[in-house]
């Protein structure tokens, strides 16, 4: 029997699994910085790094109202972010209107992270539909964060916002992207000021609202300013400075 190092974890993982994953982790890691479009390697160290912050996530938001209501219904973010028809009927100025207008100027979907996210998340749910249904809402939030918390989609503002998740989610693999990322931009740039902006970003993480348990498929039809006073969303510092793009949904005013 080949007992070697590099084949325990896909025995350790089928066996528990929140067991960590250091070295694949730090392997998709180096693929991640040579192309930082790869987004699968991101799902990746996630999944290699999460340990039992995902079913932390979940038994919290299972407590919730919203979460139990949600769970119940068995009700699918996607279904929603789809509806491209009924997000162009929401007011001008709607969280619902500005994150149309995101995913069509960048050219996304809501199904977009899916296909890159789908073999790591199939081993990291396991056999219960709960945690899946919970896992999967968690992904599909990504870019209604970008708009709600104003972070662009440049290489600073994912920083910014990953920052931000890691404060909301307390998931190490997300803590490990981030601070590549923030010292790869910032040795790259000469620019230190990321390191700030990703500090803001994570004290405003710690001081917002919990995300994960937002019922955004009534906050989609509401004004942004107004989504952003609810969540308790403080505008970036910092970033703005340093932004690669100033999109309308980057407006606190």
């Amino acid at each position: 029997m080949n007992t070697s190092p590099e084949n325990r974890p896909a025995q350790n993982s089928a066996a528990n699994p929140w067991a960590l994953r250091p070295r694949e982790a730090l392997a998709a890691l180096k693929k991640l910085l040579a192309d930082p479009e790869a987004t699968e390697h991101v799902f990746t160290i996630v999944r290699a790094l999460s340990g039992k912050s995902l079913l932390r996530g979940f038994l919290r938001f299972r407590k919730t109202a919203v979460g139990e209501r949600i769970l119940s219904e068995k009700r699918n973010l996607i279904d929603t972010l789809s509806n491209r028809d009924w997000l162009r009927s929401l007011p001008a100025g709607s969280l619902g209107a500005h994150y149309l207008q995101f995913v069509e100027s960048q050219n996304l979907s809501a199904d977009g992270l899916v296909e890159a996210s789908q073999p790591e998340e199939d081993e990291a749910y396991g056999d219960d539909p709960n945690i899946r249904l919970y896992g999967e809402r968690l992904r599909d939030q990504h870019d209604l964060w970008h708009v709600t918390t104003g972070y662009f989609r440049d290489v600073r503002g994912e920083v910014c916002l990953l920052a931000f998740t890691v404060a909301q989610t307390g998931n190490p693999g997300l803590a490990l992207i981030t601070l590549a990322g923030m010292l790869k931009t910032a040795g790259e740039s000469k620019d230190w000021r990321i390191v700030k902006a990703a500090l803001n970003g994570f004290m405003n993480g710690r001081r917002a609202a919990w995300l994960p348990a937002t019922e955004w498929e009534t906050m989609l039809a509401r004004p942004l300013h107004e989504v952003r006073s609810m969540l308790k969303i403080r505008a970036p510092r910092v970033y703005p400075e340093i932004s690669e793009g100033s999109p309308a949904y980057a407006s606190f005013a």
